[in-house]
């Protein structure tokens, strides 16, 4: 995640220091574009399960709380849709955004009431990723380019068992990458990137859900993190 980070500040830096001195032609990166994209997703959610107890006084006392980081690799594919505005000779503003399905789950257990032994199999599920975004572009060469970007990335969430349905995702995605355009029209993007979501939470709901019985008193939070590699081919129209 460091190394992703200091990348992309590189990226930036090298986009303002050549924005004025490239003179190579953004008009044959400019226009609107259509790509299909693939990606290899990797999720690291770190969070706690708060877990037995009772309450007292509108308060849970006497729980425990467990610390836990998962990690989840998943390949999702998706389709982008874009609008590359030329801002003089070597730069250009890509304004776009894409529809991702897939989808990766986090399991956990909670205690079943009345019986010390028994689990109650818990399966949260985050699917359609959608991501609007905003990439400054640097025109390197007559065919390449190189971009940094930013943008508002939402997935749905649900969950499998005797919990309470969280709210959905919403989080905000960095990334480096480049952009191949050839005569034809026909481009190749490679890309890097992760993004930083909010904190996803749920409470068992004591018998109104799947699974085994989870009392009202665990409760389940995490904030996870995604990283991403991707490459998409396209065309400019």
């Amino acid at each position: 995640m460091n190394n992703l980070k200091t990348m992309f500040s590189a990226a930036c830096m090298l986009i303002l220091v050549n924005v004025s001195t490239a003179s190579a032609d953004s008009s044959n990166f400019a226009g609107p574009y259509v790509g299909i994209s693939a990606m290899a997703l990797g999720a690291e959610v770190a969070g706690e399960a708060v877990t037995g107890g009772s309450v007292k006084n509108s308060a849970i006392t006497d729980s425990e709380t467990n610390s836990v980081t998962a990690g989840k690799v998943a390949a999702i594919s998706g389709i982008e849709i874009g609008y590359a505005i030329p801002v003089g000779g070597s730069f250009l503003l890509d304004i776009g955004g894409i529809y991702q399905s897939g989808a990766a789950e986090i399991r956990t257990q909670g205690e079943a009431p009345g019986d010390a032994g028994a689990k109650g199999n818990v399966k949260f599920k985050v699917d359609d990723f959608i991501t609007g975004y905003i990439a400054p572009t640097l025109v390197l060469s007559e065919t390449s380019s190189l971009y940094v970007k930013v943008g508002l990335t939402q997935a749905q969430t649900g969950t499998d068992g005797d919990v309470t349905q969280p709210g959905n995702l919403s989080g905000t995605t960095w990334g480096i990458g480049t952009r191949t355009v050839l005569e034809s029209g026909i481009f190749i993007r490679t890309e890097a990137g992760y993004t930083e979501f909010n904190e996803i939470s749920a409470h068992g709901c004591n018998g109104c859900g799947n699974g085994k019985v989870i009392p009202t008193t665990n409760r389940y939070s995490a904030e996870p993190t995604t990283v991403h590699g991707s490459i998409s081919l396209g065309f400019r129209f």
